[in-house]
């Protein structure tokens, strides 16, 4: 399958600092979480939480930034936190994140390790590919974990499928069911994105984390790339 991940060319107008790293993941071997990923995860969490110690997540410049963002579309980013926000919310209120599957911690870890969201997208309901893009209000999304589905508002930043599902709301606050990693999951678009200024920098390593500990613990066939004002589309068919 071709796979595509693409920003509206309004997006970096409006949000200048936005920038994406992307890896276009085929192949995959998403399985339950072996026990040396898991032991890598559990560290990384405690690891976290001696860093924070007792700084206010609100003053990380990478959180900040996104809170930022938030504001910039309308949304008030104290009701509604950005992934990476939410993850370390949990672990510094409740000790520890669960472990999911293989893929799925993968993208937790190096999320509370760099402070930035970072998803993965199954491609088996992308038909191809996610466009992030400003909402007109009649998009359907049905969010991960709820049985309601409801509306984007209009103007708020979400991701479309090629198919023309929604599958991330408020850009990074939550996916869709059923655009989530499980363990069928052979093909996806995994992200991780900045919102603050020189987060490309940030983003990169995030970025090569990734790549590393994908590759060895589900192994694949990866393009991967970084998107952003200077290039807004990422592709493994060109």
């Amino acid at each position: 399958m071709n796979l595509t991940f693409r920003y509206h060319a309004e997006i970096p107008v409006r949000f200048p600092h936005v920038c994406g790293g992307v890896i276009l993941a085929r192949q995959l071997q998403n399985h339950p979480t072996p026990a040396a990923l898991l032991s890598a995860f559990r560290e990384e969490q405690q690891a976290v939480l001696a860093r924070l110690g007792n700084t206010p997540l609100s003053d990380l410049e990478t959180l900040a930034g996104w809170r930022a963002a938030f504001r910039a579309f309308g949304v008030d980013p104290t009701k509604y936190r950005s992934a990476a926000e939410a993850l370390l919310r949990r672990l510094t209120k409740k000790g520890d994140i669960p472990s999911i599957n293989a893929l799925v911690d993968i993208c937790n870890l190096v999320s509370i390790r760099h402070a930035l969201p970072v998803a993965a997208f199954n491609a088996r309901v992308l038909q191809g590919s996610i466009l992030v893009h400003f909402a007109q209000g009649n998009e359907v999304f049905q969010p991960l974990g709820e049985a309601e589905a409801d509306n984007p508002l209009p103007g708020e930043v979400i991701f479309t499928a090629g198919s023309g599902a929604v599958v991330a709301r408020r850009w990074c606050w939550r996916q869709s069911e059923d655009s989530a990693a499980d363990l069928d999951t052979t093909e996806a678009i995994i992200t991780v994105e900045a919102q603050h200024d020189q987060g490309d920098r940030a983003v990169q390593m995030a970025l090569n984390d990734l790549l590393e500990l994908i590759e060895k613990f589900t192994g694949g066939i990866f393009t991967a790339g970084m998107v952003g004002k200077d290039r807004l589309e990422i592709s493994n068919s060109s």
